[in-house]
């Protein structure tokens, strides 16, 4: 079983695809990493061996940050910017769209489910 970065890779999927089970890791940089450890990205996870392991785990701590330390990164990010009452963290704390979007209709996704004003 590969665990790198405190996840457990699947088993099944090629290495390229397990890679993305990481927070902070897509598929370009999935791909990359591949290239630069000398593993070609077909190959399953369950095929890798030790050494394959260590070289994409040493790549991946070396090059940024991943999972518990990117997660936090991100949300200290979005406590910043509450604090300081900038407009993007006042949509944060309101629960609404951030970046632009219309909300007069849509956004239900962020606003969430309606709610009925004047129902009898």
């Amino acid at each position: 079983m590969a665990r790198i970065a405190g996840v457990d890779l699947p088993l099944n999927k090629q290495i390229r695809i397990g890679l993305t089970y990481i927070y902070g890791i897509g598929q370009s940089r999935a791909a990359k990493i591949c290239e630069e450890a000398k593993i070609d990205s077909a190959t399953k996870v369950k095929d890798l061996t030790e050494e394959e392991t260590v070289r994409v785990r040493n790549i991946i701590q070396r090059d940024g940050m991943v999972e518990g330390d990117l997660r936090k990164a991100v949300s200290m990010d979005i406590k910043r910017l509450m604090e300081i009452g900038s407009y993007r963290g006042l949509r944060h704390r309101r629960g609404l769209p951030v970046r632009g979007q219309r909300t007069h209709t849509n956004a239900r996704t962020r606003k969430g489910p309606r709610r009925i004003v004047g129902k009898k």
